[in-house]
């Protein structure tokens, strides 16, 4: 895919906060055409269909509709994610599978559905994982067992798709979102914790989706230079 220009159009999963918000307006500043999956609106006039990612056969078909309500797709990026920390046996069984549904299972759903379209514009793929993706850290089980499998998910992506649909791995570190408000106080960043702007992690997804077909960017950690949950 060559950079998105006007007629452009990338599918953002979580594209109505954080860091899929950031890549929508990114998108939309280089004159492209965002689309959103999520339960909450996105910026007004973006094109979106309301979908729990936590129900995959839901993403499935939600990525279907969109693509086919707009002609295509030239990039997916799978920027939802949650996360409810805690230790394994205080944390609900249907929160932990929750987790796993919507930061895993549901970036191989959206993908799988929108690889028929990325096959035929020859298009690209940008699945995040975290720096808990490569790093262990206790109170994290879920989240470290689903971004651990985005990143295998992704390697073993690229090499299955090679030569057809570029595919990038985004392993960012934490970054000034609402992603952590709601968390038990123990586990929100402290004050002077360093976080990166949404907005540099998404001007990388942008670089990466700018790449001409034949030519992937397999793999980036976009993090603050002092991220201290990066090996």
């Amino acid at each position: 895919m060559s950079a998105p220009a006007s007629g452009r159009t990338v599918l953002v999963t979580g594209g109505s906060s954080g860091l899929g918000a950031a890549v929508v307006a990114a998108v939309a500043a280089a004159g492209g055409r965002p689309l959103v999956l999520d339960r909450q609106a996105p910026a007004d006039g973006v094109p979106w269909v309301e979908c729990d990612l936590a129900d995959t056969r839901g993403a499935e078909a939600a990525t279907r509709e969109l693509a086919a309500r707009v002609g295509g797709l030239d990039a997916v990026v799978t920027a939802a994610g949650i996360d409810v920390p805690g230790r394994l046996a205080d944390v609900p069984g249907e929160t932990w599978d929750r987790i796993v549904a919507v930061d895993l299972l549901a970036t191989a759903a959206v993908i799988r559905a929108a690889l028929p379209f990325l096959t035929a514009s020859r298009g690209t793929v940008v699945t995040v994982a975290s720096t808990l993706g490569i790093k262990a850290v206790s109170d994290a089980t879920a989240y470290c067992a689903a971004k651990f499998g985005v990143v295998g998910f992704t390697r073993a992506l690229a090499a299955e798709l090679a030569g057809t649909v570029g595919v990038t791995l985004l392993v960012p570190g934490g970054m000034r979102t609402a992603f952590f408000d709601e968390r038990d106080p123990r586990y929100r960043p402290g004050s002077d914790a360093i976080l990166n702007d949404p907005a540099d992690t998404a001007a990388a997804v942008m670089f990466a989706l700018s790449q001409p077909a034949g030519c992937a960017i397999r793999e980036m950690v976009v993090c603050a230079d002092r991220e201290t949950s990066y090996p």
